[in-house]
């Protein structure tokens, strides 16, 4: 009995006997509200640990002899493909002039609208061009004779007419694709440099005639993670009567998301400043569209984690047992109060 008895006197929840209980109004009501107050943690608590949420983490870029991917959607509205070219340069020296792989030109109309095949690279087009222009030679040979006077070929007489006729028609040009350039700082732009510029000033009749209005659809290096922000998406630039060009200074900084899953995916997140310059009839440059773009030498990693189950199970027992408790003393507050307001009372209707 020795034993039980000290076994007994551990007990840190001793029981009440069953007639000593007594239940109040004020009790029931502490005990509802802390009850929904527990439901409501316990639903935060819950929710919680089942959301993942992101760590970052930055170190030096040990990346050596890999590729930037350069993903570009723009639309210029005023500007006709045959014109337009996309060249890059960079630092190493490596200069690619009017690309055509993997990037593709959409003809569209004045409204916006897809003119023809609806995907069209550069071969293709200059391709398909020059067979249409070829049978229609013999309808032009007043046009074509002044050309040849000015030393122009057959291939140019032809891009100039179509040219000219687009432009008349309010043609424009949306350009799509992936450039894969090499991992260090340079520059890529769109405009009309791809032109010989005797074909050019006939075209456009000066530099200040050439509008390089723009909208940039998307405009990323490399995939997209959850997240992401690309500041230039949603980009639109319209010009009115003037012209110049638009220069875009990129910071790049190499970026890893680590998902939950331990997948691990790389790709890149940029900032962007933005600078225009007005061209005048006295500038010996043609308007353009320019990206220069840097690498950043630090690397971002961004990690998906979620709560673990015992830190789950921790703050439960944190959050509801403290609510337990703080209802607890709130029931004993209301009952001594209520008791000490009804006790005078009862005792001054016993003395009269």
């Amino acid at each position: 009995m020795g034993v039980k008895q000290a076994i007994k006197s551990l007990d840190a929840f001793p029981r009440a006997e069953e007639h000593l209980l007594q239940k109040t109004q004020s009790g029931a009501l502490v005990s509802i509200v802390g009850l929904v107050i527990m439901a409501a943690l316990f639903i935060h608590e819950l929710t919680y640990y089942l959301t993942t949420y992101t760590v970052h983490q930055m170190s030096v870029d040990l990346k050596r002899g890999e590729t930037l991917p350069i993903h570009i959607n723009m639309t210029f509205p005023s500007l006709p493909c045959d014109v337009l070219s996309v060249d890059a340069i960079d630092m190493s020296g490596k200069h690619e002039v009017d690309l055509d792989t993997n990037i593709w030109k959409l003809r569209l109309n004045s409204h916006g609208h897809i003119i023809g095949t609806e995907y069209l690279s550069d071969l293709v087009e200059k391709e398909h061009a020059a067979d249409k222009h070829d049978d229609e030679k013999e309808h032009h040979d007043d046009s074509n004779k002044k050309f040849q006077a000015l030393g122009f070929d057959q291939e140019a007489e032809n891009m100039i007419k179509k040219v000219k006729q687009a432009l008349v028609n309010g043609e424009g040009c949306r350009v799509y694709g992936v450039l894969d350039v090499q991992r260090v700082a340079g520059n890529f732009h769109i405009s009309v440099h791809g032109l010989n510029i005797n074909v050019a000033q006939m075209i456009f009749g000066g530099a200040t005639h050439v509008n390089v209005s723009h909208m940039i659809h998307d405009l990323s290096f490399g995939p997209k993670y959850p997240g992401l922000h690309n500041p230039l998406d949603g980009t639109v630039r319209i010009l009115h009567d003037t012209s110049g060009t638009f220069k875009y200074y990129i910071k790049i900084v190499p970026t890893e998301y680590r998902y939950i899953s331990k997948e691990v995916l790389p790709t890149n997140q940029f900032s962007v400043t933005e600078y225009f310059s007005p061209m005048n009839e006295f500038d010996r440059t043609w308007p353009a569209v320019y990206f220069l773009y840097d690498l950043s030498p630090i690397t971002v990693t961004i990690k998906e984690e979620c709560q673990s189950f015992l830190h789950f199970i921790t703050r439960l027992c944190a959050v509801l047992g403290g609510t337990f408790a703080l209802t607890g003393m709130l029931d004993r507050w209301m009952y001594r109060l209520l008791e000490g307001l009804t006790k005078p009372s009862a005792r001054g209707g016993v003395y009269r």
